[in-house]
């Protein structure tokens, strides 16, 4: 489990495509130095594992799912990435929980100067807008964000200077691609709200509301 309080930024030093196993290397002492094999660390907020470490290097297993369902396939050398390890038991929770495992991935549209925010729309696929709700909670990238509102085919969002400047959000641009992931706690609620209600192979409708007196 992760926060989506990113810790640090890493510098892709190779990507490895070898067909079945591919790997990403990432170089940032920091991290490096604290963790260990087998260790999960969310990478632009897809949780990896390290299976091999080289000084201040590590070297994730990356599967070709993996790379088809996120933004990591388009890395290349020199790029930054996002980096938060596991979650321990007894850390806090700023941000919200977050699995690693990516929803969609969205494209960010338009970036725009308010005041002191930035404010990043992300055109975003439905499977992902069906789980947001107006100031709840979205990942992009990794990041924990509330969701400022819904759009036809997307979402905005509100960044603080600090975040823009401690995480990869600081290179996105119009056309970029971004992970996404929705809040686990919504995920579960809508898959409550779908089960068929007992008795009822086709959910709650208004026939079923109607035979147990919620409809007159």
């Amino acid at each position: 489990m992760f926060t989506g309080l990113v810790e640090t930024m890493g510098k892709v030093k190779e990507l490895r495509l070898l067909g079945r196993r591919n790997q990403l290397v990432i170089e940032e002492p920091g991290i490096a130095q604290q963790v260990k094999l087998g260790d999960s660390v969310a990478i632009n907020g897809v949780c990896l594992t390290v299976v091999q470490c080289e000084g201040d290097r590590l070297i994730f297993d990356v599967m070709p799912e993996t790379l088809r369902k996120t933004n990591l396939r388009s890395l290349t050398r020199g790029d930054y990435v996002n980096m938060e390890r596991a979650l321990a038991m007894g850390d806090r929770l700023g941000g919200h929980l977050l699995t690693g495992h990516i929803d969609g991935v969205g494209q960010v549209s338009a970036r725009r100067t308010e005041g002191n925010a930035i404010i990043f729309t992300i055109h975003a696929p439905e499977e992902v807008t069906s789980l947001l709700v107006e100031k709840g909670s979205v990942a992009v990238d990794g990041i924990s964000l509330t969701v400022g509102d819904l759009e036809p085919k997307g979402f905005w969002v509100s960044i603080i200077p600090h975040t823009l400047e401690n995480t990869v959000l600081q290179h996105r641009r119009p056309g970029d691609k971004v992970n996404l992931e929705a809040d686990l706690i919504g995920k579960y609620v809508l898959r409550y709200l779908k089960r068929p209600a007992p008795g009822s192979p086709g959910g709650i409708t208004l026939d079923f509301l109607g035979q147990h007196g919620f409809l007159s």
